[in-house]
């Protein structure tokens, strides 16, 4: 798979593979060298970049440090349950530990992780999986390393107790680097030069009951993240670039705008869309909605969101929105920052 095949994620890995470059004694301009993403984007919220950005930043890392094994596990040390939005609480109010590593291994991909994850059950043991194998050859140890840190790391913040691993088998040649940090991660059985990556765990280990069990929470984050994966899969081709230029616009702009933002005619963008199957009132009119969802959601009121957004009156917005959502406004604002203060507590 090339690394365009990846799609689009937040800009929080990227920023902290930055912070990581930078205590590395790199400049941040080099780290982002070939890029194309600027310390402004770097730090929008609302930004969303293609991963194979994030394989440049390792590049430049590895680069500069002379591909030091190692050094994907530090970098996942810095990756922390916050960081990983709804899928983070999600996970936070799943029942068991078993459910958490089902979540996991379902939507992994939004996360800040790089491999494919896959769970079996096996009677008394359950087997975790980690795949790289479509991740660049030249980054992929990198990238193996931070994800089997940040479990550990996630894992740590989500629940008062160490889920013990019995095993890891992996494909990362043996070196002394990893024996300490298998230490660290209180792994002590690893098996190196394996044709794969495996964690192994005691079923019953797995089935421990989580104390803050929400069910009803746990759905609700659980379909965003569902909602998330959606979104991004739609953003590929002609129609993604356009979605994402309506996204850092905030909704506010003409299909003139856009098509000379992307070096077209209006014409071009027309019939290009059609061959996607879209047009361009489609388009705005999902990245409108989305956008107003979000601003709702973060606590905003319906009178600014409407505003924001380019709506001539609260009432055309509350329409509009109805016409999305099947309910006003006001109360898809009340669930949602409700549920979002619920799991902050």
């Amino acid at each position: 798979m090339s690394d365009n095949a990846w799609g689009v994620r937040s800009t929080i890995s990227a920023a902290l593979l930055t912070d990581f470059a930078e205590s590395r004694d790199m400049s941040r301009a080099a780290a982002l060298s070939g890029t194309g993403i600027t310390e402004s984007r770097l730090a929008d919220p609302d930004v969303e970049i293609a991963v194979e950005c994030e394989f440049r930043i390792i590049r430049n890392i590895l680069a500069h440090t002379a591909n030091e094994p190692g050094l994907g596990l530090l970098t996942g040390f810095t990756v922390h349950l916050p960081m990983l939005g709804s899928l983070g609480i999600a996970l936070s109010t799943c029942s068991t530990v078993h459910q958490m590593a089902e979540i996991w291994s379902r939507y992994a991909r939004i996360s800040l992780a790089y491999a494919h994850y896959r769970l079996e059950d096996a009677g008394s043991r359950v087997f975790l999986h980690l795949d790289v194998s479509e991740v660049p050859p030249d980054v992929r140890r990198f990238a193996l390393e931070r994800d089997l840190a940040m479990l550990r790391t996630v894992q740590r913040e989500l629940l008062r107790w160490d889920v013990p691993v019995q095993r890891l088998e992996t494909d990362l040649e043996r070196h002394p680097v990893y024996e300490a940090v298998g230490t660290l991660l209180g792994i002590s059985d690893i098996a190196f030069e394996r044709p794969g990556t495996l964690l192994v765990f005691e079923a019953a280990d797995l089935e421990r009951p989580v104390p803050q069990a929400h069910p009803l929470l746990r759905q609700q984050h659980e379909q965003m993240c569902a909602d998330i994966i959606q979104r991004r899969r739609e953003r590929v081709g002609l129609s993604g670039r356009v979605r994402e230029q309506l996204v850092r616009r905030g909704g506010l702009t003409d299909q003139a705008d856009i098509a000379a933002t992307l070096n077209m005619s209006v014409r071009t963008l027309r019939r290009r869309l059609a061959e996607e199957g879209t047009n361009f009132r489609e388009l705005s009119t999902e990245t409108t909605g989305m956008l107003a969802e979000e601003l709702l959601a973060k606590g905003c009121t319906v009178d600014t969101v409407a505003e924001r957004l380019g709506y001539s009156s609260v009432s055309a917005f509350a329409v509009a929105f109805r016409s999305w959502k099947g309910k006003p406004p006001g109360r898809f604002a009340r669930e949602n920052y409700s549920a979002r203060r619920t799991a902050a507590v």
